[in-house]
């Protein structure tokens, strides 16, 4: 049985356009306008230009492979059919990582809205700081806490309340993003604030506060639904056309959304807080604060009811997403058999479901604020990008017979112009995150070089080979990284301009290496012979 005829092709191109913008707009759009500005300032307004080119670079990377792989998890398993094994297990920890800490983001987003509350128990739920980096109480972190389990009962029960509501939550998170940024802007509106600087004084271009603010604010974090319609590519009539159309519709009309929002941030915030600057302001329910400012309280309302339906929905939703993430790195036999098992009745697969609520808790306790861990997704995110636009060009290679619903036109220029834009984002993520990540991604080798054991080492020398590129790779960017100009936070020593000119070029070296690395590998010899167990 084909892929074609195992799966059903019935969701039209608008459909599937609005998946991808439900997606989008998520609780990034809570709290991005005001990270951004807290980086960038009034250059907030490019980051999220920015941001929407090279996220849509990367989109059209994902789509053939999203088409031609419609599984559970399946963006954890590119890798796997590309380079074998090793490299499968580094990419699908990273992305695993970059989804299971949206789980405790969208809980803190929600409680961070509560703390503006006009009652002095909700107040006390947030601590505001001086440098604009405030946290959740023991107080706002135990609700938290309390919201990752409601995300998890609703999907242990497979209770699908969010599913059978899903059109008019998604109607609800387009409308109030849009009438929060007209209502704003038409009510009270400085224009001088465009003139105010980061850190106070005259505004002054900053281009590497733009970019650091693309890969840290939540800009990346925000964008990531666009694989929402990718991972829906299977089931699109004609996909050659709706899955294009859906990627760059849902990019285009949320990043429209996004820009209002920007404006309307920048824009009508009291211009007698801005004195030291935008870094220094700091809001636990940005927009909602800013409409009781204006005494728009009806608008104040319903922020503070999306600030509870939005990442709701997305916490849950992403609860059974990442339950799904490592049952699929179990079938790549490189975590215990036992998250490969699922409940004969509901169909989930719950021990996966308890590892991840455990996770959940260790992200919410270390990263106490949106801020915090938007960042930490962001670099994550940003590290699955990587992967994606080599293997969809090693797979053209190594099975050519695999069924395509979509093949990408063009693919030849986008895939390395998707790779040099990634890396970059991650040069911008500044020192020493890159570092920290890179660390973050080496902690669990060990668990792999157990599973490889376990297997008697069989083929290890060939994933070894298949993965040495990625391994250099993640090597190199750090210290890169660490040896960047002072303006990404690096040590100085190449000059800022030249040491992103050096990364884009290391960066199409490893992607022509990534390349060449790829092999035929036993997981795609398999969906060959049995593609109806893709």
């Amino acid at each position: 049985m084909s892929n074609e005829s195992a799966i059903r092709r019935d969701v039209g191109a608008i459909a599937l356009m609005f998946t991808g913008l439900g997606s989008i707009i998520g609780s990034g759009w809570l709290f991005g306008a005001w990270r951004a500005a807290q980086l960038a300032g009034p250059g907030a307004v490019y980051a999220w230009l920015i941001g929407a080119v090279v996220i849509l670079f990367v989109a059209f990377t994902y789509a053939e492979l999203g088409a031609m792989f419609p599984e559970s998890g399946g963006a954890v398993r590119y890798g796997h059919y590309s380079h074998g094994s090793l490299v499968g297990f580094v990419a699908g920890w990273a992305a695993w990582i970059a989804i299971v800490s949206v789980i405790p983001v969208e809980a803190e987003a929600s409680v961070q809205y509560m703390s503006s509350w006009p009652w002095a128990w909700a107040q006390a739920l947030y601590v505001h700081a001086n440098n604009g980096q405030g946290e959740l109480t023991i107080a706002g972190l135990s609700i938290s806490a309390v919201l990752v389990v409601v995300y998890f009962l609703l999907n242990f029960w497979s209770v699908k309340v969010f599913a059978s509501t899903n059109s008019a939550i998604t109607f609800f998170k387009l409308i109030i993003p849009a009438v929060t940024a007209i209502a704003l802007i038409s009510t009270g509106f400085h224009w001088e604030n465009f003139q105010v600087g980061i850190h106070g004084g005259q505004h002054v271009g900053n281009v590497a506060a733009i970019l650091t603010a693309v890969a840290t604010s939540g800009i990346v974090f925000s964008y990531n639904g666009f694989q929402s319609p990718v991972n829906l590519a299977g089931e699109a009539r004609n996909p050659g056309r709706s899955v294009p159309f859906a990627i760059f519709g849902s990019i285009a009309l949320s990043t429209v959304v996004y820009l209002m929002l920007q404006v309307a941030f920048l824009g009508t915030v009291a211009p007698e807080h801005l004195h030291e600057g935008w870094a220094a302001l700091e809001y636990s329910s940005p927009f909602a604060q800013l409409a009781l400012a204006l005494n728009l309280n009806w608008l104040a309302i319903m922020l503070y009811a999306d600030a509870f339906v939005s990442p709701s929905g997305t916490g849950t939703t992403y609860t059974a997403t990442t339950a799904r993430m490592i049952y699929a790195m179990e079938r790549s036999s490189t975590m215990p058999k036992i998250f490969g098992r699922v409940h004969p009745r509901f169909g989930i697969p719950r021990p996966a479901m308890w590892f991840n609520l455990g996770v959940s808790f260790i992200f919410l306790f270390f990263f106490r604020g949106w801020g915090k861990l938007a960042a930490v997704i962001s670099v994550a995110t940003i590290v699955t990008y990587l992967v994606v636009p080599i293997s969809v060009i090693v797979l053209r290679r190594t099975a050519p017979n695999l069924h395509r619903p979509l093949r990408v036109p063009g693919l030849q220029i986008l895939a390395p112009m998707a790779f040099i834009l990634a890396t970059l984002m991650l040069f911008w993520a500044r020192w020493p995150h890159t570092g920290e990540i890179m660390l973050l991604l080496i902690l669990p080798l060990p668990v792999y070089l157990y599973y490889q054991a376990q297997g008697q080492w069989r083929d290890f020398s060939r994933h070894l080979r298949g993965a040495w590129w990625l391994i250099a790779y993640l090597a190199a960017v750090a210290a890169l990284s660490w040896a960047g100009s002072k303006e990404f936070e690096g040590h100085d020593y190449i000059p800022y301009g030249w040491d992103q000119l050096c990364v884009a070029v290391a960066a199409l070296l490893f992607y022509f290496w990534g390349v060449r690395s790829g092999w035929r590998t036993p997981a795609v010899e398999a969906a060959e012979s049995n593609p109806a167990e893709i």
